[in-house]
C-alpha cells in the first residue's frame, strides 16, 4: 500500500511539474489549476505513504530522486530541453544518493 501511495505521489508530481511551462508563470487558468491540484495530490499521497509506515527520509528521497529523473526525461523527450553529460552525471549522483540512503535504512 505504501508503495502505491508513493508511486501515485511521484506520478502526480511529475505531471504537475511537466505542466509548469504551460502555466506561463501561473497566468493561464486551466493549466495552473490542474498543476496545483496535482501538486496537492502528490503531497497528499506522500503524506499518506509516511502515515502508513514508510520512513519520511526514504519516502522523500525516493519521491525526489525518481521525480527528478523522470522530469529530466520528460524535459528532453517532450519539452525540447537539451541533454548533456553533466545532466546525466547529476541524475546519476541523485540516484546513487537514494540507493545509499536505502542501504543505510535497512
Amino acid at each position: 500500500m505504501v508503495w502505491l501511495l508513493l508511486g501515485g505521489a511521484i506520478v502526480a508530481e511529475v505531471i504537475a511539474t511537466s505542466l509548469l511551462k504551460f502555466t506561463e508563470g501561473f497566468t493561464r487558468l486551466w493549466p495552473t489549476l490542474v498543476c496545483l491540484l496535482l501538486y496537492g495530490i502528490a503531497f497528499l499521497f506522500l503524506a499518506q505513504s509516511t502515515a502508513h509506515g514508510m520512513q519520511v527520509g526514504i519516502a522523500y528521497a525516493l519521491w525526489s530522486a525518481i521525480g527528478t529523473t523522470a522530469i529530466v526525461a520528460v524535459g528532453v523527450a517532450f519539452l525540447g530541453e537539451p541533454i548533456s553529460m553533466i545532466k546525466i552525471i547529476g541524475v546519476a549522483l541523485v540516484v546513487a544518493g537514494v540507493v545509499i540512503l536505502n542501504i543505510a535504512a535497512s
